[in-house]
């Protein structure tokens, strides 16, 4: 397997913890709670796989425990924006209150900041039409998913208010 191989595959293994984040936020969430309770848990999660992980990653690549100065504020940057993301999303969510309205909208529109930045980063770059349209089209379908996605069965629709309040109430005998 080549490199570029194993780098899509971890990409996709990426999309998948990612993609399963959102909706196993919105299940630790407690009813009549507030919805940042399980934002600590997040954090030391992070906290706990990100030191560990990176530890064990470090030492099984050869790598050593010396960090330039690019490193430490870069890592602090990323992970603070990671956290802050997670911050906003938990929030989103419990605005929402459902991961299949919010998760299309925030994977769609990282996707597209995400190549934005990286175009804009990269000095002397001609951006390509097609990628001008890829960005069109990321926000073209995080629409179509919005408009078109299934977002749990629809409400019960009421009677019309003259027929409820002409109509009596019938009451059954309990036996």
């Amino acid at each position: 397997m080549t490199d570029k191989q194993i780098g899509v595959l971890f990409a996709i293994a990426t999309a998948l913890f990612w993609g399963l984040y959102g909706p196993s936020l919105g299940k630790a969430r407690t009813p009549g709670e507030t919805p940042f309770k399980p934002y600590i848990f997040i954090g030391l999660a992070y906290l706990v796989w990100g030191i560990v992980g990176g530890a064990i990653a470090v030492k099984a690549s050869g790598g050593n425990f010396k960090f330039t100065p690019e490193a430490i504020k870069w890592g602090a940057i990323a992970g603070s924006l990671g956290a802050f993301g997670a911050l906003t999303l938990t929030y989103a969510m419990f605005s929402a209150k459902d991961a299949r309205l919010v998760m299309p909208v925030v994977f769609g529109g990282a996707t597209a900041v995400s190549a934005i930045v990286g175009t804009l980063m990269a000095k002397g770059h001609h951006t390509p039409p097609a990628q001008i349209l890829g960005f069109i089209l990321v926000i073209v379908g995080v629409v179509l998913i919005q408009v078109n996605a299934v977002h749990g069965p629809a409400p019960a629709p009421k009677p019309p208010a003259s027929a409820t309040s002409e109509t009596p109430p019938t009451s059954t005998p309990d036996h």
